[in-house]
């Protein structure tokens, strides 16, 4: 039971904050449901096709950044592990169990549980950085071309938690500061941790070496958010439109942001939440954000449904995704 009890109580809340939403925008709702009953289908299709591209580009990013750590895996086994985190986001709060199933289908994979964690949470900040980057972009041209100059809060939001991912990845990257970090666990309360976390500053540590790795993986981790930027345009339009792709580019990482906040399950409830406030800011109706969110959360959810699958495949056979033992070198 206790095992259970950190997800009961998000499940808990994930129902408390779907009941309050949906008690505040009450007398939206049957607007709401006409309009995702009059969704355009064909858009809905073109927006789970762009998801799916989504997700092959973040696996892409993930696969670049084990190459560097000496991770030889095929593309194809990084795209399962890719599918079944995505998976268990939406089982899990905060995004933290898909990563936690990402490094652990990839360390059975290829026995290297420290480069395999070193790589997850490397790929996690990149990919966050490529996010905040884009919102702190597109807020900056809000500001100046359309003269929003209200929006420069979410500019100034959008630096900082850039900066603040920066500061963290060149900690992990500075040999000076994990061996700081490593005394930490000469005392005696964390001494059985130290060989973790000696595996663990060795495997940061290759990274050093291939930091046009860590350029690669940007550049393609802009490029996803441009894509999943693209899944929300394509889906406003499906509802009726009326939102600018320049405010999509805005909100949809700042949204994202939010949703890695562990209050709820799969973001479940906060997603309703922030949609029609966030983009409350740039005059769209609260009707058609909800609408938004409500079809999103359900086209994240189909897309995820493939990962289910793989994950049944694990358990069913867990040894025939074991690869043989991977070479040393890059």
């Amino acid at each position: 039971m206790k095992r259970h009890l950190s997800t009961i109580v998000r499940l808990a809340i994930s129902l408390s904050l779907i009941a309050f939403v949906l008690y505040l925008y009450r007398d939206e709702l049957p607007a709401v449901a006409a309009s995702l009953a009059s969704a355009n289908l064909v858009l809905v299709a073109v927006g789970v096709l762009l998801f799916w591209l989504a997700m092959t580009i973040n696996g892409l990013k993930w696969w670049v950044l084990m190459r560097a750590q000496a991770i030889v895996v095929p593309f194809k086994a990084v795209l399962n592990f890719t599918f079944v985190g995505f998976f268990f986001n939406n089982l899990l709060p905060a995004n933290i169990g898909g990563d936690v199933m990402r490094g652990y289908g990839l360390a059975r994979y290829t026995d290297k549980s420290a480069g395999a964690a070193a790589s997850v949470v490397l790929d996690r900040i990149i990919g966050l950085s490529a996010y905040m980057s884009v919102a702190a972009l597109a807020a900056l041209i809000t500001v100046f071309v359309t003269g929003r100059s209200d929006l420069w809060i979410l500019a100034v939001i959008a630096i900082m938690v850039v900066a603040a991912l920066a500061v963290v990845a060149a900690t992990l990257l500075s040999r000076r500061v994990r061996k700081l970090i490593g005394k930490i666990f000469e005392f005696s309360f964390f001494k059985a941790l130290a060989p973790i976390w000696a595996s663990l500053s060795q495997a940061f540590e290759a990274y050093r070496s291939h930091s046009s790795s860590l350029v690669v993986a940007y550049g393609i981790g802009l490029t996803g958010i441009a894509t999943t930027s693209m899944v929300n345009y394509v889906l406003s339009q499906a509802l009726g439109g009326g939102i600018p792709f320049l405010h999509i580019l805005l909100f949809t990482p700042l949204i994202a942001m939010v949703l890695t906040i562990p209050l709820s399950i799969g973001g479940l409830g906060l997603s309703q939440g922030v949609y029609p406030a966030f983009y409350s800011l740039v005059g769209v109706a609260p009707t058609h954000a909800f609408s938004l969110s409500v079809l999103v959360s359900a086209v994240q959810l189909f897309c995820s449904l493939p990962g289910g699958v793989l994950w049944l495949r694990w358990r069913k056979a867990p040894e025939e995704e074991k690869a043989p033992a991977t070479p040393s070198h890059a």
